[in-house]
């Protein structure tokens, strides 16, 4: 098994995952970890402090001052997300996060909302495959509810995604997009 920081540079520099046993058998130990401690997390009530305690075991990094969160909470990977300062998750959310997902200050995320790092290959023989890309959340982003973000976006700084929406592209900063596929709805000024 290879170790974790040598499986997250694998995920950076790799166009494709599933060919790698090695890295493959890596990914499901880790997912199985992040499983026990979202259930942790997940069934019984925590003080703010112990929920930020158990978050920050799941993504094997602190949170950033004032991060909130309401349970139910789901990921698949989970050591591979980053949160700034005063970001607040609400409830249900799901992260998919080998690609990576980087969440800046003052972001938040609204219930339901799913951050999906990875897309199977289109072609039926190879569709075992994986292709990762980041996601970005900028600095003061809100995300409402259900909204879905797929792997390779950026959302820029100061822009809202409406409920509902999905989100395909890269946000400019200050925009407000909506609909599915989400387009810009306006600028914010």
């Amino acid at each position: 098994m290879m170790g974790l920081s040598k499986l997250i540079e694998y995920f950076k520099t790799s166009d494709t995952i599933g060919e790698n046993q090695e890295a493959i058998e890596t990914m499901r130990y880790y997912s199985r970890e992040s499983q026990k401690l979202t259930m942790e997390l997940n069934t019984g009530f925590h003080e703010p402090e112990e929920i930020a305690e158990l978050f920050s075991k799941i993504i094997g990094k602190p949170v950033g001052e004032g991060f909130g969160l309401f349970p139910p909470f789901y990921t698949d990977f989970g050591k591979n997300i980053t949160v700034g300062k005063n970001v607040f998750i609400n409830s249900d959310c799901k992260f998919q996060d080998q690609g990576g997902i980087f969440i800046d200050d003052d972001a938040l995320i609204g219930p339901g909302v799913v951050l999906a790092t990875l897309d199977h290959d289109l072609n039926p023989e190879k569709r075992h495959q994986m292709h990762p890309a980041p996601i970005h959340i900028g600095k003061r982003v809100w995300i409402g509810a259900n909204a879905v973000i797929t792997r390779g976006v950026t959302i820029g700084d100061n822009s809202v995604v409406a409920a509902g929406a999905v989100v395909v592209r890269d946000v400019p900063e200050n925009t407000v997009v909506g609909g599915v596929p989400a387009r810009m709805l306006k600028s914010i000024t």
